[in-house]
């Protein structure tokens, strides 16, 4: 999650892949479980992580200074680490109780200005408990049954409006997996969207640092906050889009590079972009989306509106897209040929006998 390569689901703003993918690919790895096996598990994860956030309330957690993120992320990652372990109903339930003694998160990440903190509370600490819980569960820890229920039960401890229901809600039909949004550019998500809409203005009429005198982009209050001018460069809204009109997109390099933020070209380019936190905007059916106003030196006035950025359910990417990204992301890192090898495992997962045959080639030689 550092380098916000990781995934959003939109209606909770949790993080579910960060925390649920390594706790079932440990897991699976462990029980030498099957690709098949692993799917089932980071389906199961992602609707546990976002589900209790939903019985608990997203935005109510946040308002009493929790992180909701990482509140979800444990219970999260010990669905998917039990359907691995193959926990029989008693054991699960003892699971999910000593999931739901860890429980944690503090919103204090936000001034963590490496965001490696943060990476732990959305990601290393779900995981860290989930597959803890579940192998307390395994060598025979006993605990409370019910621990979702009945008196000083976890949500009544979480949250002051619980809403119980909310865990099983469209259970078997509405799966959050396929609700949750993958990041095209390496940045905060309220980015994602007006970083779409202006490189779209600037493909469709040839903007450049010398036609363009003006840029206002207008984002949903709350995510306007998060992202207007901060210390890192990838959560600065403005410095992602000086970049994209300089290069015309935002490469993963220049997303986090403090070099490139303190360049004087981009710095110059910056005091032209204006963010304004649009209440207008604050739309359920469209949390995250973002609107670009660009005024050209000659006067001329064009606009683009992006209620769901490319990677969400409403706007989804085709497997050649998310082939891209990951490419783009491994190939400086691991070499081509693991990343081929790699590419070719996760799209055959269902095929695969055993995670250990993943996790072999995301490890490396030894």
């Amino acid at each position: 999650h550092a380098d916000e390569t990781d995934d959003f689901e939109p209606v909770t703003k949790a993080h579910p892949g960060c925390a649920v993918v390594p706790a079932a690919l440990s897991m699976g790895q462990r029980e030498n479980r099957s690709g098949e096996d692993f799917l089932r598990a980071v389906t199961l994860g992602y609707d546990l992580c976002c589900r209790l956030l939903m019985a608990l309330g997203p935005d109510h957690v946040r308002a009493t200074h929790r992180s909701a993120e990482g509140v979800s992320s444990t219970f999260g990652a010990v669905g998917a680490a039990a359907s691995l372990a193959r926990l029989d109903e008693k054991e699960m339930r003892y699971a999910l109780s000593y999931a739901a003694q860890q429980v944690s998160g503090i919103w204090s990440w936000e001034r963590d200005t490496e965001h490696v903190e943060k990476a732990f509370d959305f990601s290393g600490m779900g995981s860290r408990n989930g597959v803890t819980a579940v192998m307390m569960a395994q060598a025979g820890f006993t605990g409370v049954p019910d621990v979702l229920d009945g008196e000083h039960n976890a949500l009544q401890a979480l949250s002051r409006e619980p809403r119980p229901q909310e865990m099983v809600a469209g259970l078997g039909s509405r799966f959050f997996i396929s609700e949750t949004a993958i990041k095209v550019f390496s940045v905060g998500y309220p980015i994602q969207a007006p970083l779409d809409a202006f490189v779209t203005l600037r493909r469709q009429h040839t903007l450049t640092v010398d036609n363009v005198d003006r840029i206002v982009v207008r984002l949903p209050e709350d995510g306007a906050r998060i992202v207007d001018n901060r210390a890192m460069p990838d959560v600065n809204l403005q410095y992602a889009i000086a970049v994209a009109l300089i290069d015309g997109t935002l490469s993963f390099e220049a997303s986090h590079s403090y070099e490139r933020m303190r360049d004087p070209q981009v710095q110059a380019v910056k005091q032209r972009i204006q963010l304004l936190a649009d209440r207008n905007l604050m739309d359920p059916a469209a949390p995250r989306s973002g609107r670009v106003d660009v005024t050209l030196r000659d006067g001329r006035t064009f606009n683009h509106f992006t209620p769901h950025p490319p990677g969400t359910k409403e706007n989804p990417l085709d497997t050649s897209a998310v082939v891209r990204k990951a490419r783009e992301l491994m190939l400086p890192v691991i070499g081509s040929r693991r990343t081929d090898a790699v590419i070719d495992h996760v799209n055959g997962l269902e095929r695969l006998r055993s995670v250990r045959e993943l996790a072999s080639v995301l490890a490396g030689p030894a």
